[in-house]
């Protein structure tokens, strides 16, 4: 596998995410358990944000004084691009939090801790499956094409779907977590279970982390494959996907309250994957620059929220 990464850049990467982390769950523990402001998500969102821009930054710094102007250009086009793209579809495991959360009637102050387990659950899956996808891109390039088809098929399938919001009742990991474990129907503050052994009952707060964990599968089977198709460095694919997740725990209550104003956003997040899957599918015929993928994901995105704000949702939820 061909990536600019070097145990200096691995260890570095690895240092500012573990610290962010930390600080992290120092600043949540210090305010203990409690609804999350706009205010706060806002300021959280922007450091996140910025935390992102910064490394981008300092990779490119480093590259430029190492490898050139025009491979550091590349690679800080690379992670923009693929922070972007990621970001974007992350949007969609909110809406999908929402309704948990929603379903489940999860209380404020409970949230916090359920999407901070979200977001480390989801890094450690990522890179696993990022490591595994490079390595099969790199032992058999046809693999980009399957990546592509699938990607399309994930569009068209996203598109067709949205507006419907997912049935949690006839879900098959909520039916047979519900059939096979034994549940007891109230919170317990931040309790996962009560009891021990055969007396264990698990409470709802672990039916949600379950549920969460399930849904960072399947978004990680749709996103991942799209970062592929701007990158093949593992370095800059594993980099920019954590930048993203990330920010996933402030964005989560960031949008909380303005999901319905974004309706149209579904669509958007369709055309993005079917665009990056047609871009996979001709990746040996047309090569399409970094910056045109940039400037057409951004486009899309910017459009498909300009217009969520200028065209109000009709009743009953269709758009």
């Amino acid at each position: 596998m061909e990536t600019i990464g070097n145990p200096w850049l691995w260890a570095g990467f690895a240092g500012v995410v573990v610290l962010a982390l930390l600080a992290d769950l120092a600043l949540m523990r210090h305010g203990g358990p409690h609804r999350v402001t706009f205010k706060e998500a806002l300021y959280w969102s922007l450091g996140w944000v910025a935390l992102a821009l910064l490394f981008n930054a300092g990779l490119w710094w480093y590259l430029h004084e190492t490898a050139g102007a025009e491979t550091a250009q590349r690679i800080g086009l690379e992670f923009l691009t693929g922070y972007l793209v990621e970001k974007s579809l992350a949007v969609d495991n909110i809406f999908v939090f929402l309704l948990l959360f929603g379903y489940f009637a999860v209380p404020e102050e409970q949230r916090q801790r359920a999407l901070m387990l979200g977001v480390l659950g989801a890094i450690v899956l990522r890179a696993i499956m990022i490591f595994a996808g490079a390595a099969l891109v790199a032992q058999f390039h046809w693999v980009l094409y399957l990546f592509g088809a699938f990607l399309l098929f994930t569009g068209v399938k996203m598109w067709r779907a949205a507006g419907a919001p997912p049935d949690m009742d006839k879900n098959p990991v909520l039916r047979w977590i519900t059939g096979h474990l034994p549940l007891i129907p109230r919170y317990h503050g931040t309790a996962l279970w009560i009891g021990r052994g055969k007396r264990r009952r698990y409470t709802p707060l672990f039916v949600v982390l379950a549920m969460i964990a399930v849904t960072d599968v399947i978004f990680a089977v749709d996103s991942i494959p799209a970062i592929f198709a701007i990158t093949t460095d593992p370095f800059i694919v594993l980099t920019s996907n954590v930048f993203a997740v990330l920010g996933l725990r402030a964005m989560f209550f960031l949008l909380a309250g303005m999901a319905e104003r974004f309706h149209l956003l579904p669509y958007g997040l369709a055309v993005v994957l079917g665009f990056i899957g047609g871009k996979m599918l001709l990746v040996d015929v047309v090569k399409i620059p970094v910056l045109a993928s940039l400037a057409v994901v951004a486009c899309i995105l910017a459009a498909t929220i300009g217009l969520s704000l200028w065209l109000k949702p009709r009743p009953g939820g269709v758009h």
